[in-house]
């Protein structure tokens, strides 16, 4: 395929995502279920090219991004707290589906090495962050659940690669370490924070250095790409990497993002982060043609791995009910033995974090990753395509029901220690005042800006008032302004010291940052 057509295709391809997402709102499903749909059909248009991935490509274009994006929006205080969670899904859950499925596939495919096997487990074991992403967002969950479902999806494809790198490397030669294997884990994944926390931070000091919003969002846009291909030429974990980079842009954003960068960048980046998840959804499934010519057919495909892939499915779907299922189970015992109140099993919540378990782009990519000389890369092949279907289209669609039905109980109410709204505005305000008071005053202690909250109605008189000056008063309505940006700031002070200090959570910090951002836009538009 030349460049030329390439690129037809994928303009093709991102007016085809238009009509899938108006047909998904009017069918109420899940987007991602009508791109994946749609894809695949498009991908037996007659005239149209067979798609081949490159799976290098495809994680290097679509992962550092979208990665980052959850990353940088993502609570550090919700993900510290839950940490523990996170983990047990994000290595736990993955290292035990491919403990599963590896069995599973040996025991319906004799002739498979237990190396292919477990490789096979690698490749379907972690959801997908792009998948649980696509879905999660457009449905109603409690916090928690929401903190959890997202961090395992930041971290656990760093799980699989890793698993699936030594599967594959025991199943060419016949060899495998554990000891190596959790060794080597263990330095990708601190290596991988390590390198991803550097070039945080050297990105936020650069961002504090450039003096153009553009800039500024470019270089922020790129970190994510940039902190990826340093991880893995390093040889640390790129998901990881990029990861650690997004949450420390996301931590300091609100000190070196001025209101305009952060409302210009943020539109931007949703922008790009929707088109991005559209594509890579409409991508695999218009890779679907070239897997099943590869494989001489759909019929011929489906009589030689029916069963096998049919227990796959099984495999991965149970497995993570009774991992989910049997940590609720410790944690209850364990909150038993301590005499904890929350010693009660949450089995709503389990049934619906069992469900949640998307695979996406992560798992197409690494699938084709395959070298052709590994054994059943056929079997693997097709068993992926499957697992990527059946939990996008029917854990996908399903799991709004789903919510609706267990009716998954609700994070306690607001936590006592922290302000409400109406609290941190006072406070807020009362900081903006004490910046206002000593500049609204001229040193005779007159009054001189009696029409702060009057902006428009002000600017019109100074207009009708100077008209006929051969140069307009820019001094005074410059002055006005300033004394609006110095209470401005004085409150986003007030507003960082209450988060840093944990007087409020992050959503109402998001909420109050977005309504000074909006007045200093203003602010700024008026001074001129």
């Amino acid at each position: 395929m030349s460049s030329v057509v390439a690129f037809k295709l994928v303009l093709l391809s991102l007016i085809a995502m238009i009509g899938l997402q108006l047909l998904a709102k009017r069918l109420r499903l899940p987007p991602a279920a009508a791109l994946l749909i749609g894809g695949a059909a498009m991908a037996f248009v007659p005239g149209l090219p067979t798609v081949t991935l490159d799976p290098a490509l495809v994680l290097i274009v679509f992962l550092p991004p979208l990665l980052m994006d959850g990353a940088y929006f993502s609570v550090w205080a919700d993900f510290k707290r839950n940490l523990g969670g996170i983990l047990l899904l994000a290595i736990g859950a993955v290292a035990f589906t491919t403990l599963v499925v590896g069995v599973v596939a040996h025991q319906v495919v004799p002739g498979l090495p237990w190396g292919a096997c477990f490789a096979l487990g690698a490749i379907v074991s972690p959801p997908d962050a792009v998948a649980a992403k696509a879905v999660l967002e457009r449905v109603a969950l409690p916090r928690q659940l929401m903190v959890l479902l997202e961090g395992e999806s930041l971290l656990n494809d760093a799980a699989g690669l890793v698993l699936f790198r030594f599967a594959v490397a025991a199943a060419l030669t016949g060899t495998f370490s554990t000891s190596h294997a959790v060794a080597s884990f263990a330095i990708l994944a601190l290596g991988g924070v390590a390198v991803g926390g550097a070039i945080g931070f050297l990105v936020v000091k650069l961002l504090a250095y450039l003096d153009d919003d553009y800039l500024m969002i470019t270089a922020s846009v790129l970190a994510g790409w940039i902190t990826y291909i340093a991880g893995e030429m390093l040889d640390v974990s790129g998901v990881i990497a990029t990861v650690s980079c997004g949450m420390t842009l996301g931590w300091y954003q609100h000190e070196i993002f001025s209101a305009a960068v952060r409302t210009r960048g943020t539109a931007f980046w949703q922008v790009v982060i929707f088109l991005m998840e559209a594509l890579v959804f409409i991508l695999i499934g218009l890779s679907l043609r070239g897997v099943i010519v590869r494989l001489g057919g759909v019929g011929d495909a489906l009589i030689a791995f029916a069963p096998a892939v049919a227990a796959v499915l099984a495999a991965v779907v149970l497995s993570r009910f009774v991992w989910v299922f049997g940590s609720e189970a410790l944690k209850t015992a364990f909150c038993t033995l301590l005499r904890r109140s929350d010693a009660a099993p949450d089995w709503r919540s389990a049934t619906v974090m069992s469900w949640a378990g998307m695979r996406g782009v992560v798992t197409l990519a690494i699938a084709l990753s395959l070298p052709d000389e590994m054994p059943g890369r056929d079997l693997i092949l097709v068993a992926s395509f499957a697992v990527i279907l059946v939990t996008v289209l029917g854990q996908g669609t399903t799991i709004g029901p789903l919510i609706r039905w267990v009716k998954p109980a609700h994070m306690a109410g607001r936590d006592e220690n922290l302000l409400s709204e109406p609290q941190a505005w006072a406070r807020l305000e009362a900081a903006q005042l004490s910046a206002i008071q000593p500049l609204v005053h001229d040193a005779q202690g007159n009054v001189i800006h009696p029409r702060l909250l009057e902006q428009y109605s002000y600017r019109a008189r100074i207009t009708e008032a100077h008209q006929l000056d051969a140069a307009y008063p820019v001094d005074e309505r410059a002055a006005h302004y300033d004394v609006v940006l110095a209470a401005i700031a004085a409150g986003r002070t007030e507003l960082l010291r209450m988060h840093r200090s944990g007087c409020i959570d992050d959503d109402l910090l998001t909420i109050l940052e977005h309504d000074l951002d909006l007045q200093e836009i203003a602010a700024q538009h008026g001074r001129g």
